[in-house]
């Protein structure tokens, strides 16, 4: 056996899949035109309110790629560098093939793998961009709109760890008074959607472990999104999320309690892998159920849609497989009649990779922004091509120039840099 026998016998080993397609290609079948390689991967990750993954990917010209993976779990970004096995001498255009590629390859990777392969993927989709000198979004079929509409996470209108910190009652800082404050503050920074958490811990003699809520919690519940209706009225979309912390019997009684508020959807009542449970919260109220942040690929948002359990969905570029994997979802809940509402927990690169795929879709509702307490959030990119910060008024600007259209500024990396790791920029 060769060296490059033995080399490729360890990938596969390594991998657990079996490539019994060949999805490399020969140099025979390489135009010159498209005469491009990738020569290295490399990553770091920045401490915002999330771990933010970074991935960079290099090629044999002066053109990069740069990607952001969903956090930074222990082991991913180093899961993402080992790829660099695999894809050095590939052509980045390819990015279809090559995410073919690692999904024959790396059939039993988890979680980690996949959401390594994300942040790999979303860099493909810059570099193509940057190679082509177009847009993401025009790779992508173009463009429904400019702008795109945003819905900020409001939390629980006091920092969600008060209450573990051991800072008071928690039913004294999650109040009625600062979901309000919080709205108003949020409502005239110009944004026209909302949500807050509604799942936050507020009664110590409730049993978290059984997931049940008393009538009083319950109570409590209602008050908050009650202040929140009569201090910013029912022209803004307001949406809460419950995190599938509750049982059915709980979530359909809380749902039934807020219809009255006019809710633009509940999130996450139950996990929506448990089908029969969403289906009794989804048939017992007349308020729209959101979900899909935790969903990786196409099929269990198809299982979902099949069964008619999903009024709005929820993917996360970073998370779901991809900006090709986001755009499909869309479509199919577009078959569907189902408008989609981003899962974003990003810095503004992730952010702007959701922006591109959602000005591309039909079916966009509005793209979820959870940075709002980051004051350097903006600063961490500059525009090519243009000027003028990513998030403005509630809305995405969509960027124009090549690629996603954004570079990360290195002096704001390098100030946030999670301690061990070294800028790529």
């Amino acid at each position: 056996m060769t060296d490059a026998d033995d080399s490729e016998d360890t990938r596969i080993s390594q991998s657990g899949g079996v490539p019994w397609r060949d999805l490399h290609v020969s140099e025979t079948h390489r135009p010159p035109e498209r005469d491009v390689e990738i020569t290295g991967i490399r990553s770091m990750a920045v401490a915002g309110n999330f771990t933010w993954g970074i991935v960079r990917i290099d090629t044999n010209t002066d053109h990069y790629g740069i990607g952001e993976t969903h956090r930074a779990p222990r082991g991913l970004l180093e899961f993402a560098e080992g790829l660099e096995h695999d894809l050095v001498g590939e052509n980045p255009l390819d990015v279809d093939r090559l995410t073919e590629l690692f999904n024959q390859s790396y059939t039993n990777c988890g979680r980690i793998g996949q959401g390594a392969w994300t942040g790999i993927e979303m860099a493909l989709w810059d570099l193509k961009g940057k190679l082509l000198d177009v847009p993401v979004y025009e790779l992508l079929g173009g463009k429904y709109r400019d702008r795109v509409r945003i819905y900020n996470d409001t939390h629980a209108g006091e920092g969600l760890g008060k209450a573990e910190a051991g800072s008071g009652d928690p039913r004294e800082i999650y109040t009625p008074e600062s979901y309000a404050r919080a709205a108003r503050e949020v409502v005239e920074e110009g944004f026209e959607a909302l949500k807050f958490d509604l799942d936050v811990y507020t009664d110590p003699t409730v049993d978290t472990a059984a997931r049940r809520l008393d009538n009083e919690a319950i109570a409590h519940k209602v008050s908050l999104v009650e202040a929140v209706r009569e201090e910013i009225g029912y022209d803004v979309d307001l949406g809460v999320d419950l995190h599938w912390n509750f049982t059915v019997e709980t979530a359909v009684r809380l749902a039934r309690k807020l219809e009255p508020y006019d809710l633009a959807w509940i999130e996450d009542p139950v996990h929506p892998e448990k089908l029969e449970a969403q289906r009794q919260v989804r048939e017992r109220t007349t308020t729209p159920i959101l979900t899909g942040e935790q969903i990786h690929g196409t099929g269990d948002f198809k299982a979902l849609l099949d069964e008619e359990l999903l009024d709005i969905a929820a993917p996360d570029v970073t998370h779901c497989g991809g900006l090709r994997v986001m755009r499909e979802v869309a479509t199919l809940c577009d078959l569907h009649g189902v408008p989609v509402a981003p899962h974003n927990v990003s810095s503004p690169l992730g952010t702007v990779a959701g922006a591109h795929v959602a000005a591309s879709i039909p079916n966009h509702l509005c793209m979820e922004y959870h940075a709002r307490e980051i004051p350097w959030w903006d600063d961490m990119v500059d525009r090519t091509g243009g000027s003028g910060p990513i998030l403005e008024d509630g809305y995405v600007d969509l960027p124009e120039g090549p690629g996603l259209g954004v570079e990360l500024d290195p002096e704001v990396v390098e100030r946030h840099l999670v301690e061990g790791h070294e800028s790529i920029v």
